[in-house]
Formats: structure tokens, sequence, C-alpha cells
């Protein structure tokens, strides 16, 4: 049954992916709001965050479905759900594991924007925005990406210290 509720959870990931890239809009802007002064507006029927507005060089990003992390985390789902089906046994550490790597996953998005943001600051429009979305950015996300599934595997596999001393 819980294979089947994993399953199901990426299935609704992917239908309600538009308010899905609204709530990490949003979640940019809170996070850019705490780190910056110079304005943030946050457009989320839109998937827009706006920054830079106090300057001379205001900026949008806008999130399109390939740059959310709502498709960073159907490979964690389904990963989940293959190893529920061969161990069920396992099935809180599983949870576990694909909470905490499901969380790192939105977090590395959330750093890839900042990244962006940055570069756009510090490089200007141009380049700013083709270094911190196209080759950092992207880097961020990859390698990011690679972290969340060692973690969770990880997680996922090793061996408490009861179960090591009763193996022992």
């Amino acid at each position: 049954m819980a294979v089947f509720g994993v399953l199901a959870a990426g299935v609704v990931l992917v239908l309600v992916e538009r308010g899905y890239r609204e709530l990490e809009v949003q979640l940019a802007g809170v996070i850019l709001r705490v780190i910056t002064s110079s304005g943030v507006y946050v457009a989320g029927n839109r998937e827009s965050v706006y920054f830079g507005l106090s300057g001379d060089t205001p900026f949008g990003l806008r999130m399109t479905p390939e740059c959310s992390s709502v498709f960073l985390l159907l490979p964690l789902l389904l990963v989940t759900a293959a190893l529920l089906w061969f161990r069920p046994q396992n099935a809180r550490r599983l949870f576990f594991s694909l909470g905490i790597s499901a969380i790192t996953v939105i977090l590395v998005n959330q750093l890839r924007i900042l990244t962006i943001v940055g570069l756009v600051n510090g490089l200007g429009t141009d380049e700013g925005y083709y270094w911190g979305h196209t080759l950092l950015g992207s880097l961020v996300s990859v390698i990011g990406g690679a972290i969340s599934l060692v973690l969770f595997v990880w997680l996922a596999t090793r061996k408490t210290k009861a179960e090591k001393r009763a193996a022992a």
C-alpha cells in the first residue's frame, strides 16, 4: 500500500507542478527579503521573483517547469517506491530518508536561485545570468541532486547500532 502511496505522491506532484513552482518562487522571495535590502517582489501567479528593485537594474526570474525542483523529487519517489516494494519492513527508515533528501533537493534549488541572483548582482544582467543560470546554476543542481540521492541511499540503507549488534 505504501508503494502506491509514494507513486501517487509523484503523480500528484506532476499534476500540481505549477502550484508547486509558485510555492518555490514564494520561498525564494522570503529568502531574498532576508538577505537583501534592494527590494523584492514575488508574482506567484506568474511564477516570478523580481529583485534589485531599488537599484538601477532590477531583474526578474521566472521559474519554468525545468527549473523547478519538482522533477528532481520524482527519482527520489521512484527509488523509495522500489525499495518499499522489496523491503516494506524498512518503511519508516525509507520515509525518513525521503523527507531529508526532499528537503535537500528543495534547498539546493533555492541555492541555485541565490547563485543566479548573486551573479546577476555581481556581474551584471547578461554575464551574471549566463554564468548563474547556464553554468554555475546547472552545476549546483547536478551536484545537489547527486548529493541528495547519495544521502537518500545512505540514510535508507545504513544499519542502526542495534541492527549492527544483532548481526554480530
